[in-house]
């Protein structure tokens, strides 16, 4: 017996029915080519907006997913948390599984060295440097390493580029590039400094911290 089609289904010979199509293709189906081409750039265009919306989304999401644990750590060692927020965005994207080639772990990426300078201070027993897999955990020991960075240079203009630079490239680089009036002008500091991927480093997080200044400011 052959059944009779219904609404948008198609039938076979032998009375089965194949999927019901949705409105919008059969739509395109019973017009003709010339009519609903001409629609094809605002469906990109709505495709597009869709798109981008998702996009802008998930990066907001993103952005704001380590907020707490960034403000716990801030709070806790006296640095400002956009600062702290803008080092999380630069070396993990705020990724805390993010690995770094020389073992670096988390958020803000810490090398075992630092893990256990920080687990020392803070007098913690049988500590591994996996467990700053932890997001809380991992941006405590990197706020607590940066706000001693920021302590070591406090003497300058501006103790920020030092303690970044340090904080990228290590101590013994900046003892390169802080000779003379480098020492305290961190204008003069950041000119004789000959590594381009550090300094440009430590101007792409001063950037993003005044991005994320407001959303720190406190209440007025």
């Amino acid at each position: 017996m052959v059944l009779p089609c219904i609404g948008t289904g198609r039938c076979f010979c032998d009375g089965r029915s194949a999927a019901p199509r949705s409105f919008g293709a059969v739509l395109i189906a019973s017009v003709a080519p010339r009519t609903w081409r001409k629609w094809l750039p605002l469906i990109a265009l709505v495709l597009l907006a869709d798109a981008l919306g998702g996009w802008w989304y998930y990066v907001h999401r993103r952005e704001h997913s380590q907020d707490a644990v960034i403000r716990a750590a801030a709070a806790r060692y006296g640095v400002d948390a956009a600062l702290v927020k803008a080092v999380v965005w630069r070396e993990s994207w705020f990724d805390p599984s993010a690995l770094g080639k020389a073992g670096e772990l988390g958020l803000m990426q810490i090398c075992p060295p630092a893990a256990h300078e920080w687990a020392a201070a803070e007098k913690l027993t049988n500590f591994h440097h996996e467990q700053l897999a932890d997001p809380g955990s991992n941006t405590l020991c990197g706020t607590w390493y940066l706000a001693k960075l920021l302590r070591r240079y406090s003497a300058t203009d501006d103790a920020v580029p030092f303690a970044l630079a340090d904080y990228n490239a290590g101590r013994g680089h900046v003892l390169r590039w802080n000779g003379g009036a480098a020492a305290t002008n961190s204008a003069q500091f950041l000119a004789q400094m000959t590594f381009p991927g550090t300094r440009r480093y430590i101007e792409t997080i001063r950037e993003r911290r005044e991005k994320y200044r407001d959303e720190f400011a406190p209440p007025r």
